[in-house]
């Protein structure tokens, strides 16, 4: 039986990446995923949930790689703007990490605890860490496991959460696996535009009903058009598996104005939920 899905608007605070300036603070990206880049054209970090509240969002996941300090009276700082202004800190999403790399991976999980006590200190009630980038094999998701168990009873004042994403969890049956693993110690965040294929949808249904948070990406279909069926198809799927939680946009196309491409997604979410 389907559920409406929670109409607040929440969005990833991805979608903002052209408008922060692409801002990648120094230090935040270890993998090289993400370049760093220092911009004084973007908007400040500080005025963000101002400005989130001034386009109507009442909910944000932050990306970790916005934050140009971490000391604690910048975070007490910006941990005040988001109360301000009304928005809620659903969730602090630690982009990078890789706690089962074969060489790094120890010293992965102490950055990573790192990061979580910024969450802490943030007040966001969850902390997204990726589970691993190296392929799945009973080691690896052994291995995810265990690291991410440790990260969340070292902190266990804060909800530790995964995604299915990067080269760990590839697919429903991985995510799963890693699941059962971790025996609720570690939730899980389901990103609608992290996996492909013709079972796409199938996919994301097997393991949807189970997340806490989620990410609806909108892709485009050429540029500056987004691709509604799309996201249409992955709401739907997350309204027919009985997902809980908030929708949280992510824009991913091309449009500089990334205010404008997220009303219209909410749109769309308006349209699924009823």
């Amino acid at each position: 039986m389907a559920h409406a899905l929670d109409p607040a608007k929440a969005l990833h605070t991805w979608s903002l990446f052209r408008t922060m300036g692409r801002y990648v603070a120094p230090g935040s990206a270890p993998s090289g995923v993400l370049t760093e880049h220092d911009s004084a054209d973007g908007l400040p970090l500080l005025e963000l949930p101002g400005q989130l509240a001034a386009h109507g969002f009442v909910s944000a996941q932050l990306c970790h790689f916005y934050l140009p300090r971490t000391e604690a009276s910048y975070l007490a700082e910006l941990r005040d703007a988001f109360d301000t202004a009304g928005v809620d800190l659903e969730c602090f999403l630690v982009d990078d990490g890789d706690v089962i790399h074969p060489e790094q991976g120890e010293e992965q999980q102490r950055w990573l605890s790192g990061w979580i006590d910024v969450a802490e200190q943030l007040g966001a009630p969850r902390v997204r860490v990726p589970a691993g980038d190296q392929e799945p094999t009973d080691e690896t998701l052994a291995l995810s496991a265990r690291r991410l168990r440790a990260l969340a009873t070292s902190h266990p004042d804060i909800r530790v959460i995964t995604e299915n994403w990067k080269s760990l969890l590839v697919d429903a049956a991985t995510t799963r696996r890693l699941l059962d693993q971790v025996d609720g110690e570690v939730g899980l965040l389901i990103d609608t535009g992290n996996w492909g294929g013709d079972d796409k949808y199938e996919q994301i249904a097997a393991v949807a009903g189970e997340a806490e948070c989620s990410q609806v990406k909108a892709r485009e279909i050429s540029p500056g058009v987004l691709d509604e069926e799309d996201l249409t198809r992955s709401l739907s799927v997350l309204q027919d598996v009985g997902y809980a939680g908030r929708i949280s946009l992510v824009y991913a196309g091309t449009d500089d104005d990334e205010w404008a491409r997220l009303d219209q997604m909410h749109e769309i979410a308006r349209d699924v939920t009823g």
